[in-house]
């Protein structure tokens, strides 16, 4: 406690007082002994309010200590100071401040890394965020690639800048055991000085002064390390700097793994899927070939639907054309339908004969662990002269259409038992010839099935396909193939549908040999 009047003497002090102000004695002049905020506070109550019973509390610091000032008047008029030291209260509420700041960084740094499951979106992140916050760099290490590193860095208030380095992180201490997952080492075991020029970015202020490595930890595998960079001019990182660089790696640990635990499974996805999807068709031995195909969801690349076209060995060999629809859609028909299309690719031996083949297939289907089944069209097709021939076997698939040159519609005589349910099945297979500019389109239900029109619960039909091939006459392949299509698309609109699927066989009208490296290829003159 300390009492001084209003012309800012000191008139008394307690102990406690006398103790914290040395130099302050009965007589002095309170702005020679007291700190300044005291000493201009005073003057600032005096005059005010010359009664007035107390003033506001006032804060400030003595030393190394603070204290807060409560004031009180006197009946003559002094001025009562009463110091309450507030140094622990003041760096419990500092501290409770910088966790609450730092809890709200850590829940705004989870948020931006999983927006995205790119990696190297990820990665900038990573770096981004915490060069903003932790420190004045940041760099990101990535496992390695063979003896290449994947690093990106960043700069407070800068962009992420990608580059891949060879370097030997066992010269880093801690790194190569934080690539490996291992506790970091505390910063106080880098010599600031050792950090290599790879690991420091460009235009850095300074050399380096300290250094934190702390693993990102992944999901089992580790996801890399981050390197977080002060200049010699600032203050070193303490413990609890530390401690936070870990929790904020941890999140990023997490969103790396799962970013790159998401490439790696696309990436298998779409090997596997580019064996699933129907292949581009050609002219193949003198006749054209076009297929289309559309999956039943918007978002789905595969589906029950698929065709393949198995090139005989020269001209003068058959090509075997495979049209198929499983029951079903989405990924489980794709699986079904690769089980089959593999089937049949093996089965190619016995592509002479239609039944034989159909009846393997049927053994393979029943004897697996499959419940589905599948219709499928064999379609065996050979260029002899100007006409292409072709045999024709439904097995429990609508039969294929025929367009002549001339606009007539047929539909090919072959009918079947589906396959994958019965354990004996039955088939015809129908002879066709096809003259010069006469097409076979063979699809599937998903054509004819397709709902929409003006109230958008009509099917397309049978009769509308006829319709529209009847307008394809003389057109090539990949035309009758688009005309189809386009027709049934824009009748579905977007209503829900099935897979849809459709292969066009057409003899050319004109034709000429051509001869690549000694073997013929193309057509022959019409």
């Amino acid at each position: 406690m300390l009492l001084a009047d209003p012309q800012g003497d000191v008139i008394d002090l307690n102990p406690a007082a006398a103790a914290l102000l040395p130099d302050a004695v009965s007589g002095t002049r309170l702005r020679d002994v007291a700190p300044a905020w005291i000493a201009d506070a005073h003057d600032r109550l005096v005059p005010a309010v010359p009664r007035q019973n107390a003033g506001r509390a006032e804060h400030g610091s003595l030393g190394d200590r603070t204290f807060e000032a409560h004031s009180s008047r006197t009946p003559d008029g002094d001025v009562m100071w009463w110091l309450v030291d507030d140094t622990e209260r003041r760096l419990a509420e500092a501290a409770l401040d910088g966790e609450r700041r730092r809890t709200a960084f850590l829940a705004r740094a989870s948020s931006a890394l999983l927006a995205s499951l790119n990696l190297e979106r990820c990665m900038d992140v990573t770096a981004t965020l915490a060069a903003g916050q932790l420190a004045e760099a940041a760099v990101v290490v990535a496992p390695p690639r063979g003896q290449r590193f994947p690093v990106t860095s960043c700069l407070a208030g800068g962009s992420p800048v990608h580059r891949t380095v060879r370097a030997d992180p066992t010269t880093v201490p801690g790194l190569s055991e934080a690539l490996s997952g291992f506790p970091p080492v505390p910063s106080r075991w880098i010599d600031p000085a050792g950090i290599p020029d790879w690991l420091v970015p460009d235009d850095f202020e300074g050399p380096v002064g300290s250094a934190v490595v702390t693993p990102l930890p992944g999901q089992g595998v580790p996801a890399g390390a981050l390197v977080l960079l002060r200049p010699g001019t600032r203050q070193a990182f303490s413990e609890s700097d530390e401690i936070f660089a870990r929790l904020f790696a941890a999140r990023a640990g997490a969103a790396l793994s799962a970013a790159r635990m998401y490439a790696e499974q696309a990436a298998i996805t779409s090997t596997l899927m580019r064996e699933l999807l129907p292949p581009t068709l050609h002219e193949v031995h003198g006749v054209e070939f076009a297929g289309a195909y559309r999956p039943s969801g918007e978002g789905e690349h595969v589906g029950g639907d698929f065709y393949d076209v198995h090139p005989g060995t020269d001209a003068g060999q058959e090509t075997l054309v495979v049209l198929g629809d499983v029951c079903g859609k989405g990924l489980e028909a794709a699986v079904m339908t690769g089980k089959i299309r593999n089937t049949l690719h093996a089965l190619l031996p016995l592509a002479g004969d239609h039944q034989r083949l159909l009846g393997f297939l049927n053994s393979a289907l029943i004897g697996s662990h499959h419940t589905r089944f599948a219709t499928l069209l064999l379609t065996s097709v050979a260029r002899r002269g100007r006409t292409v021939k072709l045999r024709v076997t439904s097995a429990g698939h609508p039969p294929p259409l025929i367009v002549r040159a001339d606009g007539r519609v047929e539909a090919t005589p072959t009918r079947g038992t589906l396959v994958g349910v019965f354990r004996n099945i039955s088939s015809t297979t129908a002879h066709v010839e096809l003259s010069p500019g006469e097409t076979c389109l063979l699809f599937t239900d998903g054509i004819t099935e397709a709902r929409g029109g003006p109230l958008g619960d009509e099917m397309f039909g049978q009769q509308r396909v006829e319709e529209a091939l009847a307008h394809c006459a003389g057109m090539p392949a990949e035309a009758v193939v688009a005309h189809v299509r386009m027709l049934a698309e824009q009748w579905v609109g977007r209503n829900r549908h099935d897979d849809m699927a459709l292969v066009a066989v057409t003899a050319p009208r004109h034709a000429h040999l051509s001869a690549v490296d000694g073997h013929t290829r193309g057509r022959y003159t019409a």
